[in-house]
């Protein structure tokens, strides 16, 4: 199991050519609204040689469970697939309904109670801070995910997140929502500045809902 330090090191180490053939902190399986089911996308990242790998259903853990419950990795040698645990929750940040990324969190602790139930959560539970506040006990790192998909502008958004305590924000993202994840150049380059001045950490992901890692 990774600790928060080294998960701190290997964000500090991203850049835009790090997804999606190395790295992905965004992906979803059939325990969300994604296609494919847990075997599926570990099958599929190993034969990508993907290093590292995060899945992050809406509101559930139940896909790390049941990869946990079957010992799914033991079937891929142990240098290959680094498994991150994750959630994507959804949460008010400024009145703005906006998605956090938790990694690395203890899919057991108790603070993600009001987190992993399906379903959105709703009155306290949902403001930001709470919701930094239960990853950050849970023992992971919150980034707010792909900031220019709101209705406030991301600077605002991202100034906000850091008031809100938040770790770090998804910097490269593909806005287009191509075939091929490519990371949206103009915007994430600005999305990286204002990151940097905040001193947030960076990740990149590309949000894979269907049967591939390499797109949305």
């Amino acid at each position: 199991i990774m600790t928060k330090e080294e998960l701190i090191n290997i964000f500090k180490n991203i850049d835009k050519k790090s997804c999606p053939d190395l790295m992905n902190f965004h992906s979803h399986t059939i325990f969300s609204d994604g296609s494919l089911n847990p075997e599926e996308l570990l099958d599929e990242a190993f034969k990508k040689n993907l290093k590292y790998l995060s899945i992050t259903d809406h509101h559930t853990v139940g896909a790390h469970r049941h990869i946990k419950e079957k010992d799914l990795l033991k079937k891929y040698p142990s240098n290959s697939i680094n498994l991150i645990s994750g959630i994507e929750i959804n949460c008010l940040l400024k009145g703005c309904l906006v998605h956090v990324l938790g990694y690395g969190i203890d899919i057991d602790s108790e603070f993600l109670k009001p987190y992993i139930n399906g379903e959105s959560p709703i009155g306290n539970d949902l403001q930001a801070n709470s919701v930094s506040t239960a990853i950050n006990k849970s023992g992971g790192l919150s980034f707010l995910a792909h900031p220019c998909r709101y209705r406030i502008p991301f600077d605002i958004l991202i100034q906000e997140a850091f008031n809100n305590n938040f770790d770090g924000v998804e910097v490269w993202y593909d806005y287009s929502l191509g075939k091929t994840w490519n990371p949206s150049d103009f915007i994430c380059e600005e999305v990286e500045k204002i990151t940097d001045k905040f001193g947030m950490l960076k990740s990149c992901g590309t949000d894979s809902h269907g049967y591939t890692l390499v797109g949305r």
